[in-house]
């Protein structure tokens, strides 16, 4: 069992949290969370999963993705229908967007849950009414953010397989880095950060955000979860032993599978009430946007307790320091 866990310091919650929730949303909407922030053509830039149901019933009946934009990356104007949907007599669902600009064009990651397993895909929107599906992973992958620009001529991305039968049959999953010439076929696979090497995770690790570039490296962050047997009831379900936190570690700009700094303590694990109660799963961080300012601030954007999208920011200096730079 993992003890009490507090956030870094030097991170500071947004006042207006939670930046989105289902009543933000004009169309049928019951958890509004783990969204993909960016910049792009001159706006921020969300795309939020929508999972939509009864939460009075405890019922879920399906998932989209919703697309909001803003001018201050606060305050957000959500468009009238959902922007992305995968369903056919395979794909049941996609969901956990992630957001990279790469060359002028915005790029889509997501999780699509199919009948045969969990696969990972990108595709790539000028406008975000039409995408082109670049690629979609075997089973079992997910998790994936791309880099915002290649690196040695290739285009890089971090992902989270799901090794159970390798990995004793337990959830003991580790985040991966993976390259390609085109986005679409993808090779040269290794292990960059094990669950094991992560303090405050006892279960499996996972990208968070896609990375970001600094001075010192690619500044990313993970998400980390640890299981307590002894939690109880901690949000729709009769029982739900996880807590979810984020981390940040730093990656080599030349070759970003080499850690160059990690912060061995949670940057944000879940203290605030909109965190840790309320919620359809309680005790939830879970990043997916960074966006770095001019003027040095961090934006990060997190789902909080599965059901609501959160901001919170800190210097790119004091986030450097953590990782040892």
């Amino acid at each position: 069992m993992i003890s009490e866990l507090t956030s870094s310091p030097v991170i500071r919650r947004s006042p207006a949290n939670p930046v989105l929730t289902a009543a933000d949303v004009p169309y049928h909407a019951t958890l509004v969370f783990n969204a993909g922030v960016t910049k792009y053509q001159g706006q921020y830039v969300m795309v939020f999963r929508n999972d939509y149901g009864s939460a009075e019933e405890g019922r879920l009946d399906g998932t989209n993705m919703g697309l909001a934009t803003s001018v201050d990356g606060v305050s957000w104007q959500v468009s009238p229908q959902p922007c992305f949907e995968l369903h056919d007599d395979e794909i049941l669902r996609a969901y956990d967007p992630r957001l990279t600009v790469l060359d002028g064009r915005c790029y889509l990651c997501f999780a699509v849950d199919t009948r045969h397993g969990v696969r990972g895909g990108i595709a790539v929107t000028d406008d975000f009414s039409h995408y082109d599906i670049l690629s979609l992973s075997v089973p079992d992958n997910r998790n994936m953010v791309l880099f915002p620009e290649r690196i040695g001529g290739q285009y890089v991305r971090l992902e989270r397989p799901f090794p159970v039968y390798s990995r004793n049959w337990q959830e003991r999953f580790d985040i991966w880095l993976s390259d390609s010439p085109d986005l679409r076929y993808w090779g040269g696979a290794s292990l960059v950060l094990a669950v094991e090497d992560v303090p405050f995770a006892n279960a499996k690790i996972g990208p968070g955000a896609p990375p970001v570039k600094t001075r010192a490296g690619w500044l990313t962050t993970f998400h980390a979860v640890d299981i307590d047997p002894a939690r109880g009831k901690n949000g729709w379900e009769e029982r739900w032993q996880k807590r979810y936190s984020a981390g940040i570690m730093l990656l080599d700009l030349d070759d970003p599978r080499r850690i160059v700094g990690l912060y061995r303590e949670p940057l944000l694990a879940p203290e605030a009430p909109y965190e840790v109660a309320g919620g359809f799963r309680n005790n939830a961080i879970f990043p997916g946007g960074m966006i770095l300012e001019d003027d040095g601030e961090v934006k990060i954007y997190y789902g909080a307790a599965d059901t609501v999208e959160c901001l919170a920011t800190a210097h790119v200096d004091d986030l450097l320091a953590l990782c040892g730079k």
